[in-house]
């Protein structure tokens, strides 16, 4: 019989692959051990779903697997400096609006990136607009216009 008569048991087969970044896989030590617990709960879950036989769950965990382990290997942690003249990658930044608001956000990798959380992906507009910039500076950003008023280059830590 044709393979186009047969029905297929599930869509495991056909999952699509999670699209890996062009860009540099920049990240903090926060980051890498995030990535390192991410590639270690893919495992656990891949064998549990085996152990199941549960085809789907084989699959969606395989892929995670794949993406994880991809961007392990192509992972480049990076250590903000600690004294500068420039915001750089890893530092914390803290803005202040006209009206005397505050917002602090540290420039992380792409997947470590949480802007309710205050991260924010080193490519992202933001990040790029504060990179190179320093205290005293004024960035332009979609929310309006705002000084730099602090800069912590301290890394974040590894926890949480």
């Amino acid at each position: 019989m044709s393979r186009a008569f047969v029905k297929e048991d599930s869509g495991a087969d056909t999952l699509p692959e999670r699209p890996v970044s062009p860009n540099r896989n920049l990240v903090t030590r926060r980051g890498l051990a995030q990535i390192d617990a991410e590639i270690a709960r893919q495992r656990e879950a891949l064998s549990a779903a085996g152990a199941k036989g549960e085809r789907d769950a084989v699959a969606a965990a395989s892929r995670e697997l794949r993406y994880w382990s991809a961007r392990r290997a192509n992972a480049e942690p990076v250590d903000p400096p600690q004294e500068g003249e420039a915001i750089t990658f890893g530092m914390a930044v803290t803005l202040e609006d006209e009206k005397g608001g505050r917002r602090t956000f540290r420039i992380v990798g792409e997947d470590e990136a949480d802007p309710a959380q205050g991260r924010i992906g080193w490519v992202s507009p933001v990040a790029r607009a504060l990179t190179g910039k320093w205290i005293g500076d004024e960035v332009t950003l979609p929310g309006g216009v705002m000084d730099i008023v602090a800069v912590d280059p301290r890394p974040e830590a590894a926890e949480g």
